[in-house]
């Protein structure tokens, strides 16, 4: 499968944000928008994990978008402290569903680490899916989160920021339906594991936003 890339550039408000789209050949295709780890610590859309979910997506036959939170690498505005950021991923949302080639009622929301915790309090009424990659322990809990909306918690058995062993109770939070999966031997930063990751994030996307609705 082809696959081609964008650069692009959305409204978020009064804000210009910059992102990259990895576009397969078709129409009528899922899209899904892939938040970045915390600005505040070096993440931005050119993170391994980001980049390695965007290609997944693209070759599983899905839009994807990877972009920059305000702030971040020639996006508008500043840092928001988390909150904002969640209006951030609800633009990326919505310029995908402006796009021709994408079907606006299949849309989905992934998020690493710090990105996680954006993409599960920025899931509305646009998103039939979550994948939450690494949602850190202890992190400011989805304020905004609609139940009902199926759920990917993953993170590896050697991540001592968003330990494994801590996903069921986040997933009891967030109530039904709610996938938990363990990678063995990857840690927070998924070097190496990059694959295995993003074969599970695809797996999960396919079942949410490819199968046909009931």
């Amino acid at each position: 499968m082809t696959i081609a890339t964008q650069p692009v550039r959305f409204p978020c408000g009064d804000l210009t944000l910059v992102g990259v789209l990895h576009r397969p050949q078709g129409f009528g295709l899922p899209g899904v928008a892939v938040c970045h780890p915390h600005p505040l610590y070096g993440g931005d859309m050119e993170n391994n994990v980001v980049v390695a979910l965007c290609r997944a997506l693209a070759g599983g036959g899905m839009v994807a978008l990877r972009f920059n939170f305000r702030g971040v690498g020639g996006s508008g505005g500043s840092y928001g402290g988390g909150f904002e950021e969640g209006q951030d991923a609800r633009a990326a949302l919505d310029f995908l569903a402006g796009l021709a080639e994408v079907d606006s009622r299949r849309l989905g929301l992934a998020g690493y680490s710090f990105g996680a915790l954006v993409a599960l309090s920025a899931a509305e009424e646009q998103s039939r899916a979550v994948a939450a990659v690494s949602p850190p322990a202890g992190g400011p809990g989805p304020t905004s989160f609609r139940p009902g909306i199926p759920t990917l918690l993953i993170s590896g058995d050697r991540d001592d920021i968003s330990p494994a062993l801590r996903l069921p109770a986040m997933a009891a939070s967030l109530g039904p339906p709610c996938e938990i999966r363990s990678v063995a031997g990857a840690d927070h930063f998924w070097w190496g594991y990059e694959e295995t990751l993003a074969t599970a994030v695809l797996e999960f996307f396919r079942a949410q936003l490819v199968a046909p609705e009931p």
